[in-house]
């Protein structure tokens, strides 16, 4: 297996999914969290991966993406990055790393490449294009993100549908050119009505990736966890699922269970034998004598206590 050279930017790699838009051939993009999945994305035929910082919630349990940490991302990213080699791999910069000045915004990005990234996300535009110009300048390409941004969301404050009105989807349009103009390569469209992106992905040069956003983006993204059907609770209405891996684990974990307890697992195929018999019999004329060393031991130990 060839290995990637991740020391820099690929940016034959970002100019392909450039090239994707312009043939107008849709792109496509899962998340992943480990080296197994990594491994799956790897096989299959994706163009890009995203270490989403939805592992928050589909793989670490935490109650929102705002929660996950920029230590758990790397540890995250670096798995994945062990088992990719052809797809793009994005790392999304956590809430609370990057938004407050250009040179946290650039320190992190710089820690997403050192862990293996070809770019980095981020969310939202206003001040957070400003970041993006610095990251850009700083030689790591960058995907933006507008419309639903769920870092953005405060405490409490339902997710909702963007670009609904008129003022909304104009907002929408805004932020997507001053993210391109600050150097975005690509951009994310969250949670838009389908007749809104389809129109804004019109007036827009940089390839968009939608999740939630219809089918007239350049490509559509999934999180890995919805698509295998591990996400517990509600699942989002954009989500199709692909797979019932929960219920796969679930019987495996059973049926193991019951093995052992019937005492049928680990059969003969399981175990390892090869012991010479004269090796047994010296065990058994040694045991007696190291038997009676521990259980002095313990006495000792029993009443030094």
């Amino acid at each position: 297996m060839t290995t990637r050279d991740v020391s820099r930017p690929d940016h034959r790699a970002i100019r392909d999914i450039a090239a994707l838009k312009a043939r107008q051939t849709p792109i496509v993009m899962v998340t992943a969290y480990d080296y197994a999945s990594a491994r799956a994305a790897e096989a299959s035929s994706v163009d890009m991966v995203l270490v989403g910082d939805s592992a928050a919630t589909t793989m670490l349990g935490l109650a929102s993406t705002q929660d996950v940490t920029l230590d758990e991302m790397l540890m995250i990213t670096r798995a994945v990055r062990r088992g990719l080699v052809r797809p793009l791999l994005i790392g999304d910069m956590p809430f609370g790393t990057y938004e407050t000045s250009n040179a946290l915004a650039v320190d992190t990005a710089r820690r997403f490449v050192q862990a293996g990234c070809t770019a980095v996300k981020m969310e939202g535009a206003g001040p957070i294009a400003d970041r993006v110009e610095a990251v850009v300048a700083a030689g790591i390409p960058v995907m933006g993100h507008v419309g639903l941004a769920p870092q953005q969301l405060a405490a409490g404050e339902v997710a909702r549908v963007a670009g609904r009105t008129a003022e909304a989807a104009l907002r929408v349009l805004d932020e997507s050119i001053q993210l391109q103009e600050a150097g975005c390569f690509s951009l994310i469209f969250e949670a838009i009505p389908a007749v809104v992106a389809r129109r804004l992905v019109a007036l827009i040069a940089i390839p968009v990736i939608g999740i939630g956003a219809g089918d007239g983006t350049d490509g559509q993204v999934l999180v890995a966890y919805d698509l295998f059907g591990l996400t517990d609770g509600k699942i989002p209405r954009f989500v199709k699922q692909y797979a019932d891996l929960k219920q796969h684990m679930v019987r495996a974990f059973t049926d193991f269970a019951e093995d052992v307890r019937r005492r049928v697992f680990p059969a003969g195929d399981h175990t390892y034998g090869g012991v010479a018999d004269a090796e047994l019999a010296a065990l058994e004329r040694s045991l007696p004598s190291v038997v009676a060393r521990c259980c002095a031991q313990s006495s000792w130990n029993d009443s030094s206590s």
